[in-house]
């Protein structure tokens, strides 16, 4: 992913009002991201823990949504939809964001199971020793689909309708 400064990072939210953008906390770590090491930047705001901010590059561009959780999964276990990671359902929530445009305006929103903390970047690098059989290929497929579909995601919030 391409180096953002602050001001570009605020911009590239496509679904935030101004309100929004001007709130937006940026994650602790955001002076030492390693941007070359990000296929996509998420992290749940630092002081309103029901909101989280996703950007991804869409066609070279940096776009990005605002999200809100709306609970984690209670008991058992669940799946993220982004990762494919089998986590406690505690660790999975569903994630919300307003759609944009006139859809948006309706109220208008896309939804999907989420890691509760939004570190499904990591997530899909957390890899158990190889089998035999097994070859680095699936883990690097299983990063290209967390990419692929967190894209696709942020792509549905984005699109007009």
């Amino acid at each position: 992913m391409r180096p953002l400064t602050e001001d570009q990072l605020r911009r590239a939210l496509v679904n935030a009002t101004r309100d929004e953008r001007e709130r937006l906390e940026l994650p602790h770590d955001f002076p030492i991201l390693e941007w070359d090491h990000l296929d996509f930047l998420a992290w749940r705001d630092p002081t309103t823990r029901s909101r989280g901010y996703v950007v991804a590059e869409l066609g070279g561009e940096p776009t990005g949504i605002v999200l809100r959780a709306s609970g984690s999964v209670q008991g058992g276990s669940a799946m993220c939809n982004i990762c494919h990671s089998m986590q406690p359902g505690n660790q999975v929530a569903m994630f919300t964001a307003r759609r944009t445009g006139d859809a948006g305006d309706r109220g208008d929103s896309v939804g999907t199971y989420v890691c509760a903390d939004l570190t499904c970047h990591e997530n899909v690098r957390i890899a158990g020793p190889l089998a035999p059989s097994e070859v680095r290929a699936s883990v690097d497929r299983r990063i290209d689909g967390t990419r692929h579909r967190l894209e696709s995601f942020v792509e549905r919030v984005a699109s007009a309708a």
